[in-house]
């Protein structure tokens, strides 16, 4: 198990290299004095230049200057941005909370929605049920994320008005920015009006979480039903039918446990589901997160915020993945073997 997990550090560790490599060379790639793109300063005074040249290693090798780089990552350094002139580091931490939250709670639907339902679809295959349940998961699996959106907007915020269309939290309700997300922001406030408060976040939240949970329980549901009727044909499965167990006692002792193995896997691929589909959300319903930041700083030419926001969505998603998949090997003894 230890030989396993040096290998994967150290498999994280080159894939972080590359990413940076990428990262760096974007600012010689986007238009532009890659000076600038690396500083994120829109007007560099005579003064200025020599100095950031010389911080930047701006007159020597590619290589210098990449490790240089790497020490501005790690410093916290981030550039400017160049719509702002505010830090890009700042600004993240700002706007990454509302993204993770979006997404948790997405992947936390599909986990407890999706999962008993691919259950209760494998357990008679070729009921109707089990053919309803299929049909509505290809269905949702096949809507279009910004369709989506927008029926659930017309139907829930302007016929029946009872949701918001956008935003996190009403424009009465000053929260304080601790955590940056806003549920537990709100129980730390100490606002008169904080369950009203908190009545008024889930109503924003409760419009795009669902949007941007419909896929990944979908792919959960699918998944799961075909990994129950994979172990239900198992040789241990029918020898624990044959000692006289019923349906109920196999499908607990045994075939839930096995079943799940390859579902925990599925968690970080989702994960990285969400975090591209939360993009698309977060500009329908003017969620305040990284992901409409992103996508308005390529409107805008933003060189250095792109940059800087590929280089941490990647890395999230990167070392999600990775730490689910050494999850599904600590539960799995057959996949440390492997």
């Amino acid at each position: 198990m230890i030989l396993y997990l040096l290998r994967r550090m150290f498999l994280l560790a080159f894939v972080f290299i590359a990413l940076s490599i990428f990262a760096f060379s974007l600012g010689y790639l986007f238009p532009g004095e890659p000076l600038q793109n690396f500083t994120g300063l829109r007007h560099i005074s005579a003064e200025q230049l020599p100095l950031l040249q010389q911080e930047y290693r701006m007159e020597q090798g590619y290589i210098a200057q990449y490790l240089a780089y790497l020490g501005r990552i790690f410093s916290g350094n981030w550039a400017l941005s160049f719509s702002s002139q505010q830090p890009l580091l700042q600004e993240m931490q700002m706007l990454m909370p509302a993204t993770l939250e979006l997404a948790s709670y997405a992947l936390l639907i599909s986990f407890f929605i999706g999962i008993p339902i691919g259950i209760i679809a494998a357990i008679k295959p070729e009921g109707t049920l089990s053919k309803l349940i299929s049909a509505v998961a290809v269905a949702g699996y096949s809507i279009p994320v910004f369709w989506w959106a927008l029926l659930l907007i017309m139907l829930f915020s302007l016929a029946l008005g009872w949701l918001p269309t956008a935003g996190r939290i009403g424009v009465l309700y000053e929260i304080n920015h601790v955590t940056g997300f806003m549920l537990p922001d709100i129980l730390l406030s100490g606002t008169a009006h904080r369950q009203e408060a908190m009545l008024n976040a889930l109503r924003h939240l409760l419009l795009p979480t669902i949007v941007l949970a419909t896929f990944p329980t979908t792919v959960m549901i699918r998944f799961t039903r075909d990994a129950m009727l994979d172990v239900w044909e198992q040789s241990y499965i029918k020898t624990a039918r044959a000692k006289g167990l019923n349906r109920g006692q196999v499908l607990y002792r045994h075939a839930l446990r096995n079943a799940l193995l390859p579902v925990i896997r599925q968690i970080g691929l989702q994960f990285s589901t969400l975090i591209t589909l939360a993009m698309i959300t977060e500009v329908i319903f003017s969620w305040p997160g990284i992901g409409r930041w992103l996508i308005d700083s390529i409107y805008q030419r933003n060189y250095p915020a792109i940059q800087a926001g590929l280089l941490v969505i990647s890395t999230l998603v990167i070392t999600v993945n990775m730490l689910t998949e050494i999850l599904h090997t600590v539960f799995n003894p057959l996949a440390r073997k492997r």
